[in-house]
């Protein structure tokens, strides 16, 4: 498996994205600090989800950083992704990771204590913990856990966290003190006018919170 950070995780909205678009806003962001790229995009077909993850692939070639799809088997395996990431709706861990293989990063979402502590890390590599805040990048979310419910959440599994809802440059302290091994955010660099600079003073608070 590819080694991963989650310090600084981009998950990649399609139409927060759309001033620049999602490839120009990634490469903007990592040159800025993000250490992961999601591609999520639950309205596209396998065929445009292929092609935007292979557009994404290339910029991120000799970056180090790792790209992740949301949901899409199909589309995470003929991309060649660095890693799948699924929802507790979506497929189950267990069959995401037979489709996948031993060697791709699989990541899965949690949003209470109870799934958190289920999650077994002989088939899962990391957990999205959250929602931490409200947020309307994803309609439907469920409830807000806060900051004490996302560090019930990280007492009770070892396996590495990034916590996601509603996280903006004000939360990184708290969010790390909570126990979270990284931040998951979106509108806090996708739609930004310089997604560059909103990922370099995202870095930049967490490499101060962890000094």
């Amino acid at each position: 498996m590819k080694p991963f950070d989650l310090s600084l995780y981009l998950v990649l909205d399609p139409e927060l994205c759309r001033p620049l678009g999602m490839v120009e806003t990634a490469r903007r962001a990592v040159a800025g600090g993000v250490t992961m790229v999601q591609l999520r995009d639950k309205d596209a077909t396998l065929a445009r989800m292929i092609e935007m993850g292979r557009a994404l692939k290339s910029v991120l070639a000799g970056t180090g950083v790792p790209l992740i799809v949301n949901d899409d088997v199909a589309a995470a395996v003929a991309i060649g992704a660095d890693g799948l990431h699924v929802g507790q709706d979506d497929i189950e861990a267990r069959a995401a990771r037979q489709l996948i293989g031993p060697d791709m990063i699989l990541g899965l979402s949690v949003e209470t204590e109870v799934l958190a502590a289920a999650v077994d890390p002989g088939v899962v590599d990391y957990v999205g913990m959250g929602p931490v805040f409200a947020t309307s990048t994803k309609p439907g979310h469920k409830p807000p856990v806060g900051i004490d419910g996302l560090a019930r959440m990280r007492a009770v599994t070892c396996l590495p966290a990034v916590a996601i809802g509603g996280l903006k440059v004000g939360h990184v302290e708290p969010v790390l003190k909570a126990g979270a091994d990284g931040l998951a955010v979106v509108s806090a660099i996708c739609g930004q006018p310089d997604p560059g600079a909103a990922a370099a003073e995202l870095s930049e608070a967490i490499r101060k919170t962890r000094s």
